[in-house]
């Protein structure tokens, strides 16, 4: 009886362990790494304040969810090359991704793909002054991976994500968060 007691209760804990904790989400986080390769200014942008990433999503199944982030970049500037040429430039991200989930005991792998809209503003500074100041936006693709440790409800995570935006030669992040999930 007593090892029959004993394999119910660890039957039990593997399958609470290996449970996704599904519903809507919440989270944020921040970047521990990001790249802003501007094209013409190669990789010279230097970005000043770490790019935070805030997090909305829903996971109805244990291998499927969509997510929507919000990411800033924050101002990034352009080491000068010459005495008079300064840019400052400021990026955000609005985008969706169907994610895909290998749920394992404790931790999910996951793999996500979408669209990014992004908006961008430059401003030059030139020996003759401040230059009118330059806004674009566009809607591109987008990708990424990650991993996720669950505490329950409590989701720690590490994701990269690459941004395929047409007037950049490279724009991606690695960013380290947190999610809730309620509901």
């Amino acid at each position: 009886m007593r090892k029959l007691a004993a394999f119910a209760a660890l039957a039990l804990a593997g399958t609470c362990a290996s449970a996704a904790d599904n519903g809507i989400y919440l989270g944020a986080g921040v970047s521990a790494n990001a790249t802003l390769d501007g094209g013409q200014f190669q990789s010279d942008l230097d970005i000043k304040n770490s790019p935070y990433k805030l997090i909305l999503g829903i996971r109805p199944l244990d291998h499927f969810g969509v997510e929507v982030n919000y990411v800033d970049f924050g101002t990034a500037k352009l080491s000068p090359a010459l005495p008079d040429l300064g840019v400052s430039a400021k990026a955000k991200f609005y985008d969706v991704f169907a994610v895909g989930y290998l749920p394992l005991p404790l931790v999910d792998l996951y793999a996500k793909a979408g669209l990014v809209r992004w908006d961008t503003d430059v401003q030059l500074t030139t020996i003759a002054g401040l230059l009118p100041r330059v806004s674009d936006s566009g809607t591109d693709f987008a990708y990424g991976a990650g991993a996720q440790v669950r505490f329950g409800s409590l989701a720690a995570r590490l994701e990269y994500e690459r941004f395929d935006v047409s007037n950049a030669d490279r724009i991606d992040i690695v960013s380290v968060g947190v999610t809730w999930t309620f509901l």
